[in-house]
């Protein structure tokens, strides 16, 4: 992945996140009062950066048990409440040592 893409794909996930955010400000004069339309409204930014980012995992690796091995790491200490650094150094950690391990072996 060259720079250009990665900074292109910051950029896209950043203008996105933020037109997600600023439209029903913009939009929307009066107070929200649906219960349902305000949690849609929060959860919508988590929802768009996964559909962004989740796939370029599986293509960032040199192969799928890799970006499984990354993946399933992340998720387990996600679901256990670590921190974001926590989990996304060892999701790393966990796909640089399976590449390590399949290259050796």
């Amino acid at each position: 992945m060259t720079t250009g893409r990665i900074l292109l794909s910051i950029g896209m996930m950043a203008g996105i996140t933020y037109l997600v955010r600023m439209l029903p400000l913009a939009a929307f004069r009066k107070p929200i009062t649906s219960r349902f339309l305000r949690a849609f409204l929060a959860y919508v930014p988590y929802a768009v950066l996964a559909a962004m980012t989740f796939p370029a995992v599986f293509s960032s690796t040199s192969g799928l048990i890799s970006a499984l091995a990354g993946t399933l790491t992340a998720l387990v200490l996600a679901y256990f409440g670590r921190g974001l650094l926590t989990v996304a150094l060892s999701g790393a950690a966990a796909v640089f040592l399976t590449e390590l391990a399949l290259r050796i072996g």
